[in-house]
């Protein structure tokens, strides 16, 4: 009796073990399946490899849904630049900067903050939306997320047109141009991100 309840239980924990071996492998197709999804739709973005690191650590998540795809990138882009913002306000007291650079710094975060505004619309907006979905409703809100990511875009622009001249040329600008370049590239990549899950429709 007592070979029979250790064959018994030595047969029970060798299926577990295969189970759980098949579980893993499962587990790992999708989660390189979701990975795959997110490097292809980062093709279509004017930023192909940016798009994809800062999205790839998201695609469990994200799991091959075009609206979670587009939805996670607006969010990546509003908290760069929420960041931007902030690093730029800082910038207001940096060493030796002339009024001339002051007003632009004061200008920079005006049109960040515009930014990060219009950015948070978006995604509050896009959230109402469903895969699949179309209609009416569908395509006014989805008119609405593209018009304020592009105008969050041409704030990101307008940013740093106040950094123009080269009277305005040093490290300053070196340093706030970094900063606000990575904010529109994201942006950018969010706005090709929504337009291609509206093709989808």
């Amino acid at each position: 009796m007592a070979k029979c309840l250790d064959l018994s239980f030595i047969f029970f924990v060798l299926y577990v073990f295969t189970a759980a071996i098949a579980m893993a492998r499962n587990l790992e197709e999708e989660s390189s399946g979701d990975t795959e999804f997110v490097k292809a739709s980062c093709e279509i973005t004017t930023y192909p490899d940016i798009c994809f690191r800062s999205l790839s650590s998201y695609a469990s998540e994200i799991k091959k849904r075009p609206r979670q795809l587009a939805e996670t990138a607006l969010a990546v882009s509003m908290a760069r630049a929420k960041t931007a913002k902030t690093y730029v306000s800082e910038m207001a007291d940096y060493n030796g900067i002339t009024k001339r650079q002051h007003g632009a710094v004061l200008d920079c975060v005006e049109e960040m903050g515009d930014t990060v505004d219009r950015l948070s619309k978006s995604l509050k907006e896009l959230k109402h939306l469903e895969e699949g979905e179309s209609g009416q409703d569908f395509w006014f809100c989805l008119s609405n997320v593209r018009t304020w990511t592009s105008a969050a875009l041409t704030d990101e622009t307008t940013c740093f047109d106040g950094f123009g001249g080269k009277a305005m040329d040093g490290e300053l600008k070196t340093l706030i141009r970094a900063h606000i370049v990575r904010v529109a590239q994201e942006t950018s990549n969010a706005l090709a991100l929504i337009n291609d899950f509206a093709s989808k429709h």
